[in-house]
């Protein structure tokens, strides 16, 4: 039941008729040896605090280590109820989860990595907006983690998922990715349609580097995750709607491998480059480290 590539993945599903969260279910049971009760069960524990972490922010917002974040997603979020917003009500919502969860994240709070910490903001950000809004249980939303869980593993397999190692595209971009295509099957779209999805939110944040002010991940991380949000829910929605995206999911996966190894070590992680570089995000960083 294992499968290491994209396509892999859609042979397995069309042989067995099933889906990509089924077929990682099934994975986790037969390779990991958990039964389907266990695997539940973590489901509702890595559902239960990323609710949290999306949610407590926004009632009660908490000023990061570094300082640079805190609140936003209180704002975001009044902004939306006040009928001020300008995205419509999922994408609303999962742009202040997507920042509540950093802001957790920077304050040394509890988050799940999906698939790191700096992007831990993504997929509880899309999946809980689109739970609210679309009323559906909880049940479903373990098939969307399942489904993101494939994705995130085929991308740890065959790309990368580090910063350090290829940018924020790595990180931000696969989070993308991993809940684009959870969308598209909660929304009925099938295994070929999800890693369209996959593919095509990849392609949009392709090159996206990794700068963080004064080394921590908090600015520009956390409006980096609304944008994977915004970018998980536009991939989706446009593949729902009949758009093909031309290269398939394992070419893009090492296409994003590729791009990162060539960005200079400025552009990774390193604090040295892009956002972190400029003569305010130097003076920030002296700032906070007291020099």
């Amino acid at each position: 039941m294992d499968f290491l590539t994209g396509e892999m993945l859609l042979e397995l599903c069309k042989k067995e008729n099933i889906s990509i969260s089924r077929a990682m279910l099934d994975r986790e049971k037969i390779l990991g040896g958990a039964s389907e009760e266990t695997i539940t069960k973590k489901l509702e524990r890595v559902w239960e605090i990323m609710q949290h972490a999306a949610k407590t922010p926004v009632d009660t917002p908490k000023s990061s280590i570094g300082g640079l974040i805190g609140g936003q997603a209180k704002g975001i979020y009044e902004n939306m109820q006040n009928g001020n917003n300008l995205c419509g009500p999922i994408l609303s919502r999962a742009m202040a989860y997507a920042c509540a969860t950093l802001e957790v994240n920077a304050s040394m709070g509890l988050i799940v990595a999906a698939p790191t910490a700096g992007s831990s903001g993504v997929i509880p950000g899309v999946l809980l907006a689109y739970q609210e809004v679309k009323q559906v249980p909880d049940s479903m939303i373990y098939r969307g983690l399942l489904n993101a869980s494939a994705i995130g593993y085929l991308l740890m397999k065959s790309a990368s998922v580090s910063g350090a190692e290829a940018g924020c595209q790595a990180e931000v971009g696969s989070a993308s990715a991993m809940a684009a295509s959870a969308i598209v099957e909660l929304m009925g779209g099938n295994e070929e349609q999800c890693l369209n999805a996959a593919s095509l939110a990849i392609s949009n944040l392709l090159g996206l580097v990794c700068d963080p002010i004064a080394g921590l991940v908090e600015s520009p991380c956390q409006t980096r995750n609304s944008i994977g949000a915004a970018n998980a829910l536009t991939a989706a929605e446009m593949t729902l709607a009949g758009v093909r995206f031309p290269i398939p999911f394992d070419e893009m996966a090492k296409a994003m491998l590729r791009v990162g190894k060539s960005l200079p070590f400025e552009l990774r992680e390193t604090a040295l480059g892009g956002c972190a570089g400029t003569a305010t995000g130097c003076s920030l960083g002296c700032d906070i480290c007291g020099n």
